[in-house]
């Protein structure tokens, strides 16, 4: 789960996180309010959406006076930010954050996240702050620093002296950047978080470090020990399909292909998506139903994809173990008996009753073709979208 800079802010603060003061703001009335409440003579004005290249979007501008942050409040809020992020559609602002100016005298990138290698939360520091650290990977690696931290011990006075070290930092700049680091890594593990990026850290003019921006994610699987952080959830960044989806505890993410997938495990969704675009298509959707789906969850399942109009045919790929391929098969037919079929539609099962499952499939009367293996099953429905059945 993601949420704004500004609640993100919040909960840096928590922890004793150096931020400038802000103030969110959903009308431009509000946003004048806050522009008087913090009193200048610089405000920021940031459009607040779950996405990041927004400065280079023209949603994020320094002013001088409070009319200035009228004006670009208006031009900002209801406006639609188009970044490397959002895809061609954008994302509606409706949110803004009036944030006092600073004097940067630096800028630096830090951030923490899961290191699935290690399954340990690593830090990644670089001099490079203010620009994609994807951008600084690829033209100046050698100015990246990575380190992971023992859960057995912590986060240690090593690793705050290696960041200085890395930021090029000493004296009392190198005891903030050591207080800050352990100050993160205890807000990282406290909250559950998956992903903790400031960009840019920077040191003022005043000698102060500070976090300029943040933005952090949540584990999912967490958030049951989170009411306040579930509390943050901004429904209108999301995709409609993917919330429907997590009412019914579906694994499901929007992409932008044709072909609509439900499958069982992440590996074999992932193995069927990769062999749809070997064969010249592209996948709709990722979607594990997971091994312990219920007709309805699979019924459920089909009529999101069903939902996204980009879906010109759809595979179901079920390999049941824990999961009943008759189970799977009582799902597609209630939800296509449903809400009809107007696609191309390939099933292939196999494991756990699936002799069962191939019976429920060929006796419900449906134009369902069957597969007998995924490599069968995806040029079948590639074939099928490209009318060359």
């Amino acid at each position: 789960m993601n949420i704004h800079e500004y609640q993100a802010k919040v909960v840096l603060q928590e922890f004793g996180i150096p931020v400038p003061r802000g103030v969110p703001a959903f009308s431009v009335e509000e946003a004048e309010k806050a522009a008087h409440q913090l009193g200048g003579p610089i405000w920021v004005v940031k459009a607040q959406i779950h996405a990041g290249g927004r400065g280079k979007a023209g949603g994020v501008k320094v002013v001088k006076t409070i009319e200035e942050v009228t004006r670009e409040a208006t031009r900002i809020l209801g406006s639609t930010l188009v970044t490397h992020q959002t895809g061609p559609k954008g994302k509606v602002v409706n949110r803004l954050y009036i944030e006092d100016g600073s004097a940067i005298d630096k800028e630096f990138y830090l951030s923490a996240l899961i290191d699935r290698v290690t399954s340990r939360v690593a830090f990644v520091v670089s001099t490079e702050g203010g620009i994609d650290i994807e951008e600084v990977a690829h033209r100046a690696p050698e100015k990246i620093l990575t380190f992971s931290v023992d859960p057995a011990t912590g986060i240690m006075p090593h690793h705050g002296r290696r960041v200085a070290q890395a930021l090029q930092l000493t004296g009392d700049l190198a005891k903030q950047a050591e207080s800050l680091l352990a100050k993160l890594y205890t807000a990282f593990v406290a909250k559950d978080m998956s992903l903790l990026e400031i960009n840019p850290l920077v040191v003022t003019k005043s000698g102060q470090i500070i976090c300029l921006d943040a933005k952090i994610s949540f584990d999912d699987n967490a958030l049951f020990r989170h009411a306040d952080i579930v509390a943050l959830r901004d429904v209108t960044e999301e995709d409609e399909k993917e919330i429907e989806a997590s009412k019914y505890d579906l694994n499901y993410i929007a992409l932008d292909g044709t072909i609509g997938c439900m499958v069982n495990g992440a590996g074999l969704a992932m193995a069927t998506m990769d062999i749809i675009k070997l064969y010249g298509e592209s996948p709709a959707n990722f979607l594990d139903v997971g091994g312990s789906a219920t007709k309805e969850r699979v019924a459920a399942a089909f009529k999101i994809i069903t939902s996204d109009p980009h879906v010109k045919g759809i595979l179901v790929n079920i390999f049941g173990g824990i999961m009943r391929c008759d189970v799977i098969a009582e799902g597609v037919v209630a939800a296509v008996k449903e809400s009809g079929l107007r696609v191309p539609l390939v099933v292939r099962l196999e494991g756990t009753n699936v002799d069962k499952g191939k019976e429920i499939i060929a006796t419900s009367n449906l134009n369902v073709t069957s597969a007998n293996d995924l490599d069968d099953a995806a040029q079948k429905i590639v074939k099928a979208v490209k009318g060359t059945a």
